[in-house]
């Protein structure tokens, strides 16, 4: 069992389509790994054993009558970022005020999931709302960070990405509102990808910030993690933002990269994320990763992104106006946690109480700022200049993508960092997204590979591409992958 855990979700599902492992002896020995881990670990909130090996035995039952598999990846369980809604697991987005709630409905995400035969080992821990860079928001306790307990594995996604990275799951969803796909997998050495907005459905995906959020697949390797982007990817008429373009072969793509052949791709290194601020360790194995994308044939040159300089401040003012609106909808009134009921208290006091008892500090911090930005007489000196700035970075982002097929940069400026050394310190901690920031702002896809080892931690290298150009991302990604080699696991799993 111990070797079944270990495999790729490609591999995996090759020998269950093959029948010569049963999807219910993969997804039991991915629930004995939750057994034995995840008490340390705490990456998730929820585990569905009996669903889980339901959903496996289904497809076992329907490969033993001689049907051809859902998807791909039938068989291979998967780990739930705990912000997608379904109805057989409780939905708490990290927080209290939704502590117990159960869905009357799947997230589109969670239907093609279960429709593809992948079984959900359940739900994964997250920052309260998807609100931090750490986990360490969540209602219900930190993660740790699989190389160093000591340590965090990011955030919001840090459940699933831990997950991954310590063998509890072969593959995880995540979502990515300012990073928090892209900069979990770059601390815990695994692989996600943020794909264009409206790339894959948000209908029930309990919203942060409406313009910014976008769910996406997590792997520990490119190809594993474009299978799963295949499967959940699609217009959803459901869904007002989703796209009706169709989807980049991401698949092929990861498999041409395989190839190791990147002549003919202009790659560009954005100037304004390469800063003598971030750890030395960092910008050496972005530089050797640069260094083996020019070997692999493709044309590397710097690019200026100057309004990247301002991402930062117009993000903190966009996500929490868009935070104020939508968390208004937790009212106390329809579902999650009700204070102060008791018949003494008006509606406006139970909210109040409600509202106070229900949400943790950060989510507070956001609603009050998003609210002030809002508010007349501040509307245009913030907010309406937070959207212009959000104009001027989708700008150069376009002129970038005259002169370069990609753009590539450090994932985050540091390796993780120890819990607890920037929960007092809101900036520090707003600034440790800063490299995947603008994609969001832009709605542009983006990814983050493993590409080394700093002081014994991992770091990741950002691809970043237009929008609806998806399958560059799995290209250059594929090819760096193959031209890297095998990446090494945390020593302690």
């Amino acid at each position: 069992m111990t070797d079944l855990i270990r495999l790729t979700a490609a591999d995996l599902a090759e020998r269950i389509r093959t029948r010569e492992v049963s999807s219910e002896e993969v997804t039991r020995a991915h629930l004995d790994r939750i057994d034995q881990v995840d008490g340390t670990l705490h990456s998730f909130l929820h585990v569905a054993h009996d669903a889980a090996l339901d959903a496996a035995r289904a497809v076992d039952d329907s490969l033993a009558a001689g049907n051809e598999p859902a998807s791909p990846l039938a068989g291979v369980p998967l780990a739930l970022k705990d912000v997608f809604t379904t109805t057989d697991m409780p939905t708490t987005a990290g927080s209290k005020i939704l502590e117990g709630w159960r869905s009357p409905y799947d997230a589109t995400v969670t239907t093609a999931l279960r429709a593809a035969g992948i079984p959900l080992l359940g739900k994964t821990n997250m920052d309260e709302f998807a609100m931090g860079s750490s986990t360490e928001n969540s209602a219900y306790g930190p993660t740790l960070n699989p190389w160093d307990t000591t340590r965090v594995p990011g955030g919001s996604g840090g459940g699933s990405a831990a997950a991954l990275a310590s063998f509890e799951a072969p593959l995880a969803i995540g979502t990515d509102t300012g990073g928090s796909i892209r900069q979990p997998a770059a601390v815990t050495g695994t692989v996600g990808c943020k794909p264009t907005y409206g790339g894959v459905s948000r209908y029930g995906l309990i919203a942060c910030a409406s313009s910014l959020d976008q769910g996406g697949p997590c792997g520990r390797t490119v190809l594993d993690t474009a299978l799963l982007h295949q499967v959940i990817a699609g217009h959803d008429p459901r869904d007002s933002t989703s796209l009706r373009a169709d989807v980049p072969d991401v698949v092929a793509a990861a498999r041409a990269g395989a190839s190791g052949d990147l002549r003919g791709v202009r790659v560009g290194v954005v100037k304004e994320l390469h800063s003598d601020a971030y750890q030395p360790g960092v910008l050496s194995s972005f530089d050797a990763a640069v260094e083996v994308l020019t070997s692999l044939g493709a044309e590397v040159v710097e690019v200026s992104c100057p309004s990247f300089d301002h991402a930062l401040a117009s993000y903190y003012l966009i996500l929490p106006s868009e935070v104020s609106s939508n968390l208004a909808r937790f009212d106390a009134m329809r579902y999650g946690l009700r204070v102060g009921d008791d018949g003494t208290h008006s509606a406006e006091q139970v909210m109040a109480m409600t509202r106070a008892a229900g949400f943790g500090p950060e989510v507070k911090r956001r609603i009050m700022i998003g609210t002030y930005a809002l508010s007349a007489g501040y509307y245009d000196a913030y907010y309406g200049q937070a959207l212009k700035v959000r104009t001027l970075i989708a700008r150069d982002f376009d002129a970038a993508y005259e002169k370069v097929d990609v753009l590539v940069s450090p994932t985050t400026p540091s390796t993780a960092f120890p819990l607890g050394e920037k929960v007092d310190d809101p900036i520090a901690m707003y600034l440790y997204d800063l490299c995947t920031l603008p994609t969001n702002l832009a709605g542009h896809p983006a990814m983050s590979v493993p590409s080394g080892l700093a002081d014994g931690l991992p770091v990741g290298l950002q691809i970043m591409a237009p929008a609806l150009a998806d399958d560059r991302l799995y290209r250059v990604g594929a090819a760096y992958e193959a031209a890297r080699g095998e990446f090494p696991h945390p020593s302690g799993v």
